[in-house]
């Protein structure tokens, strides 16, 4: 796992997760993908490395580089109005985080 590395390479130096998540139109590989990282991370914690924070890829399905895939949010954008819809993603995420652990 990077994080591991990360701590190793650098001499332990606190680590912060600024970027992690998948590209999918599949939401429940999402939740599958973070779940799988998330238990890595709490097992490197468990471990003593210090991890000071995780921030999922984008909370919103983006536009870049003139499209709009890849799919990496938590919340679907409607392409002809411009509304948000949450993903179950979002919900499964927002309960760990209450839970404290995935």
């Amino acid at each position: 796992m990077s994080v591991r590395h990360t701590w190793d390479v650098t001499g332990g130096i606190p680590v912060l997760v600024t970027e992690n998540g998948i590209s999918t139109t599949d939401d429940s590989r999402r939740i599958a993908y973070t779940q799988g990282a998330l238990n890595g991370l709490f097992a490197a914690i468990d471990d003593g490395i210090d991890v000071r924070g995780y921030l999922h890829r984008s909370a919103l399905d983006n536009y870049r580089w003139g499209d709009w895939k890849p799919t990496l949010g938590l919340i679907a954008v409607d392409r002809e109005t411009f509304e948000r819809h949450p993903k179950p993603s979002l919900a499964w995420l927002g309960d760990v985080a209450r839970r404290g652990r995935p």
